[in-house]
């Protein structure tokens, strides 16, 4: 691992976004989502899956009576909806906002125990079970949702009350757990409390958070396996006893060192892997890193879908195998995608690659936020790229595929760690040490470089424009500016002060180092043209089939615009697309072109017919993003066409 590769996220104080696509969501998000979230797990949202949520703090802290409702995991919801609350304060003004979650952080600590421990399940059903099914039942996972979200409280204004009660949970945690005589050689079923402590680590500078991370990667998988003996000695149930990936479920079927594949629970496995990179960018493990950079290639080449959608199979919510891809019984959960994320910003924090950053882009466009309605109240658990609504009924191998997004979930997971992800989008965007500064995401706004009191202007037309202006303003300051080529871009302009550059592309970035002073100015011009997609020829799904691209966004075939029966639509060999701005749901680019439709005249009654040709009429196709459907009703929706030009002669 080259130490002068190394970078950190520019902070989101130092990356005020003001453009049209992102600060409508962050907004959104202020303004709908968080009173809304707010709202539900307080139990307030006719029809909503009940969530009991807060009223378990309540009970808890011995402020109510009653019994623990919902899952072992339900504190997590409320750490997520306080750790998006702290990514908001740092951009808005608004007092209300922070009385209410400073009343649910004294609620918080005051249901905190003694000895720092803090978990409403147990408190409630009883401190003598705690730590005794570590496999399953997400103490650990509660507590690095908890710590993230107090160290975002605390960034996002300044108060520490949280921020020391992670401090006393955590310090419990390390009580319990090591490598020394009399504690538990154990780690989390459920992962992220690794990389929350590397996030704790930072702001405190205690390096028993960092070390006790460390050893919950090191320690797991290891001979003889603690979910084994946990399991013999406590007796509870083993949920994936005789399943395929049995101890792999939790990634725990063998070191970390020596996992070959992203296998079992999608998000257990990504959180796991974000820890990993965080841990081996500060302890420099280049051993450890390799494993990082082996299971990213395996997860970005050979299981990742078009939207950057992971976890192919609803059994175990998990990873299946390589170029297994179903499209219409997909899990693809919202936390998994966002989960990837994660991983892909620690990889690049490591060393720079377009390879993480594309990723990035890839998902926050697509796969991520396709997980909220545009409104910000309605959300997806599971992100197809097929869907026929009278399957998702009647087919039990599509239950678990929704045609329309849902109030809320009895497993909450999802709504609130989207909600985290926008709010905090612009530690996504930016890179930097001290003789670099990075730009993987072209986000308009304000980016303070961190040399000197200089900052960049950055106008963006990203997703739907590719030109972005970047103007320098403040003290002269000389460091190196380097700048993302995205991989879908087939041609680019580079201007300095508004002379064309000719700057060698590396890797995918391009470097200018200079001494920046107050006016200067690049301009990026990155061609955007309609890309048509082929998936690997072993993905079976997708064999004559194309999906359609434009810059960052994925598009897809939704029935409001195309009626009924999209599976019979083929794109027309050589087909030209006409993009054109729509103001669909808050403004987009929309795309026309013209297909041809399979018919079914003169069949009749019959299912089968020897020798029949097929017959196809012209219809013009309207293309949308694929993160906005299902806004307007329930219909079909097809993101993988038909190729026409397999029909060569027939159309």
């Amino acid at each position: 691992m080259e130490e002068k590769l190394l970078t950190e996220a520019v902070p989101i104080s130092d990356y005020r976004i003001d453009d049209s696509f992102w600060k409508q969501k962050i907004d959104m998000i202020h303004d709908t989502a968080i009173p809304y979230q707010w709202n539900v797990l307080n139990d307030r949202i006719k029809d909503a899956a009940p969530s009991h949520c807060i009223e378990n703090f309540r009970i808890a802290a011995g402020l109510s009576k009653g019994e623990f409702q919902g899952r072992v995991f339900q504190d997590s919801d409320a750490y997520k909806w306080l750790e998006t609350v702290g990514y908001i304060l740092k951009r808005y003004q608004d007092p209300e906002l922070m009385k209410t979650a400073d009343g649910l952080i004294d609620l918080i600590v005051s249901a905190q125990q003694p000895d720092g421990y803090l978990d409403t399940y147990y408190i409630i059903n009883g401190l003598d079970k705690r730590f005794t099914n570590v496999a399953n039942n997400h103490e650990l996972y509660c507590a690095g949702h908890m710590i993230e979200a107090a160290v975002a409280y605390y960034q996002g204004t300044g108060k520490r009350r949280l921020l020391d009660a992670a401090i006393r949970l955590a310090g419990c945690i390390d009580g319990r757990f090591g490598a020394e005589p009399g504690k538990l050689h154990a780690y989390p079923g459920h992962e992220i409390l690794e990389m929350a402590l590397v996030r704790l680590y930072h702001v405190t500078g205690e390096e028993r958070f960092l070390n006790l991370a460390e050893y919950f990667i090191n320690e797991r998988g290891r001979s003889p396996l603690y979910f084994e003996e946990e399991q013999r000695k406590y007796g509870y149930p083993f949920f994936w006893k005789d399943s395929y990936f049995q101890y792999q479920y939790y990634q725990a079927g063998k070191p970390v060192r020596e996992q070959l594949a992203a296998e079992g629970h999608a998000v257990r496995a990504v959180y796991l892997y974000s820890g990993m990179a965080a841990v081996a960018r500060e302890k420099r493990d280049a051993g450890l890193h390799q494993a990082c950079v082996r299971l990213m290639d395996d997860i970005v080449d050979r299981q990742m879908y078009i939207t950057g959608a992971i976890g192919q199979a609803e059994y175990g919510e998990s990873f299946t195998f390589d170029y297994d891809l179903p499209n219409d019984t997909i899990y693809g959960e919202t936390c998994a995608a966002i989960g990837l994320v994660f991983f892909a910003r620690r990889m690049l924090e490591i060393a720079p690659s377009r390879k993480y950053a594309d990723v990035i882009e890839r998902v926050i466009y697509n796969g991520s936020i396709s997980g909220m309605s545009a409104e910000g109240t309605r959300f997806f658990y599971v992100n197809p790229l097929e869907v026929d609504p009278e399957a998702c009924v009647k087919d039990e191998g599509k239950r678990h595929v929704k045609p329309e997004r849902q109030k809320w979930f009895s497993c909450a997971c999802c709504p609130p760690n989207l909600a985290r992800l926008i709010a905090s989008i612009s530690s996504y965007a930016s890179t930097r040490n001290d003789r670099q500064l990075f730009l993987h995401q072209y986000f308009g706004g304000t980016l303070r470089t961190g040399f000197g009191n200089s900052s960049l202007q950055i106008k963006s037309g990203f997703p739907w424009d590719g030109k972005v202006a970047v103007t320098v303003s403040g003290e002269t300051k000389s460091y190196e500016l380097v700048l993302r080529v995205p991989g879908w871009c087939t041609g680019y302009t580079l201007k300095i002060n508004g002379e064309e550059a000719d700057v060698p592309e590396r890797e995918g970035y391009l470097s200018i180092s200079r001494s920046w002073a107050e006016g200067d100015r690049i301009d990026l011009d990155f061609d955007m043209p309609v890309l048509v997609n082929y998936a690997h020829p072993s993905v079976r799904e997708d064999v004559g089939k194309i999906a359609v691209s434009r810059g960052p966004v994925v598009y897809c075939l939704e029935e409001a615009d195309n009626g009924k029966n999209l599976h019979r639509v083929f794109l027309n060999p050589g087909a030209e697309f006409a993009a054109r701005q729509d103001d669909l749901l808050g403004g987009c680019v929309t795309l026309e072109s013209d297909v041809s439709v399979l018919k079914d005249d003169g069949w009749g009654g019959s299912l089968y017919r020897a020798d029949a040709r097929p017959e196809f009429e012209a219809r013009r196709a309207k293309w949308i993003p694929y993160y906005l459907w299902a806004n307007r009703g329930v219909g079909e929706m097809l993101v993988w066409v038909h190729d026409g030009s397999f029909l060569k002669g027939n159309l």
